[in-house]
């Protein structure tokens, strides 16, 4: 009888320290939309940095002093409008199509593959529109350093692993990815340069994908939400085990969210169901 009242007052002072630390997360994610540590502008190749290489050269062609390339509708959901006779910068996009093959005597369709194709894109830079003003980009993330002392990333993978999913740390080469879930094949890899707390910290960002984005129910289809709801769980758990991941968390959240505090807010019943599924197989009762 004492253990189970034990535990179930540890449950509920996991879910109000949860609480206290989301609100925080979104209190200094606010702040920092207002303060100094926003730069009024990167510089040409940080601003681009999520074009490839060669949509950043003929962005820069096209219009060497572009700051901010969006398309038509982006920038009237940002509350701005492409001015008449504008001319567009145009770059490739990138997309799929299944390969299907069709029996012919029933008729029958069968997914071969896929095949990708990269459309002619047109976009045009801030200084093309009208409206209001566009929130500056944060600061990149800085990377975790020092140690995993408490074997973070490895209780996580066991949990993981307990759930059907392989776990590994390997090299990855893809710029700027420290870690990825592959929902096709259940596969989780964390970059193998990272120093251990970095491993840590993204085990349990790829571990809030596992529960929220592949396992549950009605996962969120919009990536900018789900990468908001992955970090602000990585955030909550570090400092509820000790590690302090806000020098990433901060700048990676902000960044994901476009600086929108409500649509912070509005994850947090899935970020808090995440924390607690985690927090119950991480986190000893008592503690």
């Amino acid at each position: 009888m004492t253990t189970k009242t034990a535990t179930r007052r540890s449950t509920e002072d996991r879910k109000a320290q949860a609480q206290q630390l989301h609100d925080d997360l979104t209190a200094k994610i606010s702040e920092l939309t207002q303060g100094d540590n926003w730069k009024t502008w990167l510089d040409f190749a940080a601003r681009f940095r999520h074009y490839s290489f060669g949509n950043m050269l003929l962005i820069q062609a096209q219009m060497p002093g572009a700051t901010h390339v969006a398309g038509y509708r982006a920038f009237q959901a940002m509350g701005r409008q492409v001015r008449k006779g504008e001319k567009a910068i145009k770059i490739f996009g990138y997309s799929t199509k299944k390969l299907v093959d069709v029996d012919e005597e029933t008729g029958t369709e069968t997914v071969t593959g896929k095949q990708a194709f990269y459309p002619v894109l047109s976009v045009f830079d801030i200084s093309q529109t009208d409206g209001d003003e566009i929130p500056a980009a944060p600061a990149q993330p800085v990377l975790l350093e020092g140690d995993d002392e408490t074997a973070i990333y490895e209780r996580t993978a066991a949990f993981l692993r307990g759930r059907g999913w392989d776990v590994a740390v390997e090299p990855i080469t893809a710029p700027g990815v420290n870690g990825f879930t592959s929902p096709a094949t259940r596969e989780i890899r964390v970059d193998e340069a990272l120093s251990p707390a970095a491993r840590a910290k993204t085990g349990l960002h790829e571990a809030a994908h596992a529960i929220l984005h592949v396992d549950a129910d009605e996962p969120s289809q919009h990536r900018g939400i789900r990468e908001v709801e992955a970090e602000s769980v990585a955030y909550i758990l570090g400092a509820m085990l000790g590690l302090d991941t806000s020098s990433y968390s901060i700048s990676y959240v902000t960044g994901w969210a476009r600086a929108d505090v409500e649509l912070i807010r509005s994850t947090a019943s899935n970020v808090l169901r995440a924390v607690g599924t985690l927090a119950d197989a991480l986190l000893p009762a008592g503690e």
